[in-house]
């Protein structure tokens, strides 16, 4: 069964979204296997958003992300990779359609409420990075 990793921002938290985002997912019908609410650290968030060090917004993006608590969590299901990606929208609101999250509940591209896992590669990258644990016992069996 595929995995994905998928993060509620702090702007979706704080805008009380949670529930609303994993009622889509699960009529989606993904399972939630894992989530935590945590206040991700410097090192994390740089980590997180490595492929984009080289960018101008790198210094905003890691200020944005680590200004408040994320809901992070692991999604599972045949194709949870694109099916997440389907529910989420584009990266710009904007560009969005409505009945997607960013479509629906976002109107800027620095502050766009939710990220899900591009590839399957870096769905495991990304469990790996925040659920430590769970990744390697998931490796063991």
């Amino acid at each position: 069964m595929e995995q994905t990793f998928v993060m509620i921002k702090p702007d979706g938290v704080k805008l009380g979204l949670i529930g609303t985002i994993i009622q889509r997912f699960e009529h989606k019908r993904l399972r939630l296997v894992r989530a935590e609410m945590m206040q991700l650290s410097l090192e994390q968030a740089k980590a997180h958003y490595l492929d984009l060090a080289h960018k101008p917004f790198f210094h905003d993006l890691l200020q944005f992300i680590t200004s408040g608590e994320v809901m992070a969590m692991v999604w599972e299901g045949p194709n949870a990779v694109k099916a997440a990606r389907c529910l989420i929208g584009a990266t710009n609101p904007l560009e969005s359609p409505s009945g997607t999250i960013r479509g629906d509940f976002a109107l800027e591209l620095d502050s766009n409420i939710i990220h899900g896992s591009d590839s399957v590669e870096n769905a495991a990258r990304e469990i790996q990075l925040y659920f430590p644990d769970y990744y390697a016992a998931k490796s063991v069996s």
